[in-house]
């Protein structure tokens, strides 16, 4: 299961961990927050939340090393 980034009115962004298989179509990922809060999060197809870097890239100096690199994996970096 892949950690993906959700937008937050209060922390900006939290991790969350996909609990379940997305598909095409579907339209709510389901995720646990990392507080173990289960979520429905609405989705659009078009605009999937962010990927999460793997722990072992967090910290590191040369942000060009991350997989992937958007805003969510920077301010955590």
């Amino acid at each position: 299961y892949n950690r993906v980034w959700i937008p937050d009115n209060e922390e900006v962004w939290q991790s969350a961990e996909i609990t379940r298989n997305y598909k095409a179509g579907d339209r709510f990922l389901h995720v646990q927050l990392e507080d173990g809060t289960e979520l429905s999060y609405p989705v659009d197809p078009a605009a999937l939340p962010p990927l999460r870097n793997p722990d072992i890239l967090v910290g590191e100096n040369d942000l060009t090393a991350l997989s992937y690199l958007h805003e969510p994996a920077v301010l955590h970096n």
